[in-house]
């Protein structure tokens, strides 16, 4: 018996799978469109059904759906037919999924989903196949092979199906203006909820802040930054409102520019003006994503009149497990 390469073979399998999922991106055609806005404008629930594998990619698919702004429920077809069929409203959509198309189980469960008139979207490899003839739209997963040696496990044909039920799930999230904060209601907890949960409130420094007023002294300014050790310092004025942000970056660029010539210098003629902000009850993740964007390490915190209450370091956000 040969020496089994098993590094060789994962490569295969990976190489079978990928052109699985490649296939169904040159195959994607109206009919993704049409069950897009089938379940868009869906009143009820989708229903998703599949046996076997099929199935658990099914509970899968319906579990995206659900966290992501479109209400799901999976059926399994054999229990469908011994009461859990009540389940079904004539406001749902459903989504039958089997590669053969031809699964008992689920053809048994089509009257039933017909008698209330319910549209159906067919996922099958099988586009002559009784399911894919009963479904108002056939989405095509069919692969060229398993990644089964044998050709017999379910294996690039259910990770086909999985990438048309992420596709479906991904292109609703945007096409419902799902955002950050709907995504908390739907994880409140575990790590996916820990970061998004945090509002900037929960996070900014508040006491001996680098605050100066903008006539400070350029010199002096380098001083305080130098204290408080957050790489920057916010500039007020009179009134006690942010007129600017000075930060390390700028100090650097400014001695480059002025060489020596640096005792004149007053903050408001070197600061950076009208600079990037956020308020305390902005999630934390839109002031990482802030940081990130434009290269911050750190943001002024103000109040609905521009006063500075806080600063938010983009180093306690990332402890804090923000993302």
């Amino acid at each position: 018996m040969p020496v089994l390469d098993i590094n060789k073979l994962a490569c295969e399998v990976f190489d079978i799978e990928a052109n699985a999922i490649l296939k169904l991106k040159s195959g994607l055609d109206e009919n993704f469109d049409k069950a897009i806005d089938l379940l868009y404008n869906s009143k009820g629930k989708v229903i998703i059904t599949g046996m076997g594998k099929s199935g658990l990619i099914g509970k899968k698919i319906a579990a995206t759906l659900t966290s992501t702004g479109t209400p799901s429920y999976f059926l399994h077809p054999a229990e469908s037919t011994h009461g859990d069929s009540g389940i079904i409203t004539r406001d749902d959509v459903v989504i039958a999924i089997s590669n053969s198309g031809e699964t008992q189980e689920l053809l048994n469960l089509l009257p039933l989903i017909k008698r209330f008139g319910v549209p159906v979207i067919s996922m099958t490899g099988n586009l002559n196949s009784t399911l894919a003839k009963a479904g108002n739209v056939v989405l095509d997963i069919s692969v060229e092979k398993e990644a089964c040696p044998l050709g017999k496990a379910p294996t690039a044909s259910t990770t086909a199906t999985l990438a048309m039920g992420d596709a479906l799930a991904v292109c609703l999230l945007k096409k419902r203006g799902f955002t950050e904060e709907d995504f908390l209601v739907y994880h409140p907890g575990g790590a996916l909820g820990k970061g998004i949960k945090f509002h900037v409130e929960d996070l900014m420094l508040q006491e001996n802040l680098p605050i100066a007023s903008e006539n400070m002294m350029f010199t002096d300014l380098i001083k305080l930054i130098s204290e408080h050790k957050l790489g920057m310092a916010i500039l007020i004025n009179q009134a006690g409102e942010l007129t600017g942000i000075l930060t390390d970056g700028d100090i650097r660029r400014i001695v480059i520019k002025y060489n020596s010539d640096l005792s004149k210098l007053i903050a408001k003629d070197v600061m950076t003006k009208n600079p990037k902000t956020v308020a305390k009850t902005d999630f934390a993740a839109g002031a990482l994503h802030l940081m990130e964007k434009y290269s911050i390490t750190a943001l002024a915190v103000v109040d609905d009149k521009n006063i500075p209450i806080g600063v938010v370091h983009v180093h306690d956000l990332l402890k804090a497990g923000v993302v």
